[in-house]
């Protein structure tokens, strides 16, 4: 049963899903800003919160709610894409705290290669890839990155941010493609992202695990973003034990910063592949290593 404090907190939640329903567009706003970002603030703090427990309107309520921010995220990354990419170096013009969601990335995805890996897929890679941008700069410098996008609108805008560095324009990738047709290729990659917002109901994000299971290479990691707590009203969450039966799950990590995503590393199942024993959630803070051995958007001070 629901305690009075969490009884609360879906109240407030409730109330600004009405007031950001009701909104004529989502379109990056003073209002529209400052209605997400009190909700960000209103689910960032720890809680333990059960979602399956809520009533079926709160449920239902929430699953709306996901969407909307979903829609809302998109909108601010295209925004934010086009303004940069007017820029004559639009690599230095990025702000975001995906900086901190991506180092947490790789300091669980380190934990699990004992070599750099080559080549990596980013699923779901939007307008404003900044996570790609990110791991390609500052952490996998000789790694090529495919990444994929539904939207063409959305692939050309974050093909414009890379044309200027020649380095980036020819190691980072950009495909407009729906994932589910993609099979050949995934067999191709070391490490596969799954961005938060593919598959924002429940069933869609299981067929999408479900073929990457099936047509990644054995042994190659799949690095899942979820979502735990009051945090689960903004993204969809991803079961370890039912979402992710054909990998073999290596860690989870429930931040308690300003970090909004969970992160899920696992294996895809293989040969010789001896299952983790240590993939208890963890919660907190992580150590950060410097090198690759073995959708809480902020930009320019805004978030969603």
């Amino acid at each position: 049963m629901a305690t009075q404090q969490e009884l609360q907190l879906v109240e407030t939640i409730t109330s600004l899903y009405e007031s950001i329903s009701k909104l004529p567009s989502l379109s990056p706003s003073d209002h529209v800003n400052q209605l997400f970002t009190k909700l960000v603030t209103t689910c960032i703090p720890p809680s333990s919160i059960n979602i399956a427990a809520l009533s079926d309107e709160a449920q239902a309520m929430r699953l709306e709610l996901i969407k909307l921010c979903g829609n809302a995220e998109g909108l601010l990354e295209s925004h934010h894409s086009a303004l940069i990419s007017n820029h004559d170096s639009p690599l230095n013009h990025l702000y975001s705290n995906y900086e901190q969601l991506t180092k947490l990335e790789f300091t669980l995805l380190s934990r699990h290669v004992t070599t750099s890996p080559s080549k990596i897929a980013f699923v779901g890679s939007g307008p404003l890839p900044l996570s790609t941008l990110v791991l390609a700069t500052r952490y996998l410098t000789d790694a090529v990155f495919h990444n994929y996008d539904l939207d063409p609108s959305a692939t050309a805008k974050a093909r414009k941010l890379v044309e200027s560095d020649p380095d980036l324009a020819e190691r980072v990738v950009f495909r407009t493609a729906d994932v589910m047709e993609v099979k050949r290729a995934l067999r191709e990659y070391d490490v596969v992202f799954l961005a938060a917002l593919v598959g924002m109901e429940i069933e869609d994000k299981r067929r999408v695990l479900e073929h990457l299971a099936l047509h990644m290479k054995p042994n190659a990691l799949l690095v899942v973003r979820s979502a735990h707590g009051a945090r689960t009203f903004l993204y969809p969450v991803v079961e370890t034990d039912q979402d992710l039966t054909g990998f073999d799950v290596l860690s989870v990590y429930h931040p308690e910063d300003e970090v909004v995503n969970s992160v899920i590393v696992a294996r895809k199942k293989g040969i010789n592949v001896v299952p983790c024993k240590c993939c208890e959630p963890l919660v907190g803070q992580l150590e950060y290593p410097g090198s690759l051995v073995g959708d809480q958007l902020a930009i320019d001070g805004q978030r969603y």
